[in-house]
C-alpha cells in the first residue's frame, strides 16, 4: 500500500473516479486508504469512489459506489458524480446529494444503469460520521478500545424500510445515522467483490465470512490493512477477486481536525467560495455552497457552535 505522504488533500478539493488506484490519503480530520482495480485489462470501471474536502477543511465526505455497467457509459456516471462532489462540497448535510444522486439515477433507469452506493460525511470538529447506505454491501468498523470489528448496520434493525440501491425507486430522502469515532477506530467500506468471493468450503464468503477474516488480520499497521485483506480473500479460493471490480476504502480520525480553523483559513475558505462563484459567472460548475445550518456556518467561526450538528439517528 503506497505511503500516506503521497497525497495531501487541500482545502475544497475532490479527489477520485473509477480508474486504478493504490495509495494513501492525508485530510484535516482523516488519514484514508483506497485500492480499487477495474475488472479485467479495463482502465475503468463500475466501482466509483472520491473523497472531498470542504472550504475549512472541517467537512469530509467519502463516496464508494458500485455502479452497473462498464466503460462508456460509468465513465459519464464518474464525471456526474463528481460534479455533484464538488457542488455539496461545503455541505454538513449529505441528505440533498444523496437526493441528487438518486434523482441522476433515476433518470438512468430506462437504459438500466443504477447503483449502490455508501455515502460518509465526517465532521472533524465533533469526530461524528453521518453514514447514508444505499443498498450497499455494510462498512465494516473497528473500536480501538474494544479491539472490536462490527457491522455498521443500524438501519437493518429499524422498523423503517431498508435503504434501496439508488436509481429504484424516485424515494424522497434516504435515511442517515450517526456514529461517534475515536482516534484508533477504522472505518472499511468495499465493493460486493469481497463478499461474492468464495470461502474455503466454496461458499460465497458474505458478510459473515468476511468478518471473520477481517478479525484475523493485524489492524497495528493500517497502511497494510488492505492489501493484507486481499490476500486473505484471495487465498480462500481460486478465482477470488478476479471476476469483478475490486474497491476497498478505509480510513480512521487522525485528530488534526479538532481545533477551530485560523483566520488565515477562514480568509482562503472565503477566498476560494469567491473564486468558485467566479467560475460560475463565467459558465463553470454550480456554486458550491455551503448549507445554512448552524453548525456548518456559525461553527466555521465560533468552534461552541460545533455541537448543534447531529444527525436524527445515533448508534
Amino acid at each position: 500500500m503506497s505511503e500516506l505522504s503521497e497525497q495531501f488533500m487541500q482545502c475544497m478539493e475532490v479527489w477520485g473516479g473509477s480508474e486504478a488506484a493504490d495509495r494513501g490519503v492525508v485530510m484535516a480530520g482523516l488519514d484514508l486508504w483506497v485500492y480499487s482495480k477495474p475488472y479485467g485489462q479495463s482502465t475503468e470501471g463500475g466501482d466509483v469512489y472520491y473523497v472531498s474536502s470542504c472550504a475549512t477543511g472541517r467537512i469530509l465526505r467519502l463516496l464508494v459506489a458500485d455502479v452497473s455497467g462498464h466503460g462508456q457509459a460509468v465513465r459519464g456516471v464518474a464525471a456526474e458524480l463528481r460534479g455533484l462532489m464538488r457542488r455539496y462540497v461545503n455541505h454538513l448535510d449529505h441528505t440533498q446529494f444523496v437526493r441528487s444522486m438518486n434523482q441522476q439515477f433515476s433518470a438512468l433507469s430506462e437504459a438500466g444503469c443504477f447503483a449502490t452506493a455508501v455515502v460518509s460525511t465526517y465532521f472533524a470538529p465533533t469526530g461524528r460520521l453521518t453514514l447514508c447506505n444505499a443498498g450497499h454491501p455494510l462498512p465494516l468498523l473497528y473500536r480501538a478500545a474494544s479491539r472490536e470489528w462490527t457491522y455498521l448496520d443500524a438501519l437493518r434493525e429499524s422498523s423503517d424500510p431498508v435503504n434501496l440501491p439508488l436509481g429504484i425507486l424516485d424515494m424522497g430522502d434516504y435515511q442517515t445515522f450517526d456514529v461517534p469515532l475515536r482516534v484508533g477506530d477504522l472505518v472499511l467500506c468495499y465493493t460486493d467483490s469481497l463478499i461474492e468471493s468464495r470461502g474455503r468450503d466454496g461458499q460465497e464468503l458474505g458478510h459473515a465470512g468476511l468478518l471473520e477474516i477481517v478479525k484475523s488480520l493485524d489492524v497495528s499497521d493500517p497502511s497494510r490493512f488492505i492489501s493484507d485483506l486481499r490476500a486473505a480473500v484471495a487465498d480462500q479460493a481460486s478465482g477470488n477477486l478476479t471476476a469483478d471490480d475490486v474497491t476497498v476504502l478505509m480510513f480512521r480520525p487522525n485528530g488534526l481536525g479538532t481545533r477551530q480553523p485560523t483566520l488565515r483559513r477562514q480568509v482562503a475558505a472565503v477566498t476560494k467560495l469567491l473564486g468558485a462563484i467566479g467560475r460560475r459567472i463565467g459558465g463553470g460548475e454550480p456554486v458550491p455552497w455551503p448549507d445554512l445550518k448552524l453548525a456548518n456556518v456559525g461553527g466555521a467561526l465560533f468552534s461552541p457552535l460545533h455541537r448543534f450538528w447531529k444527525s436524527r439517528t445515533s448508534i
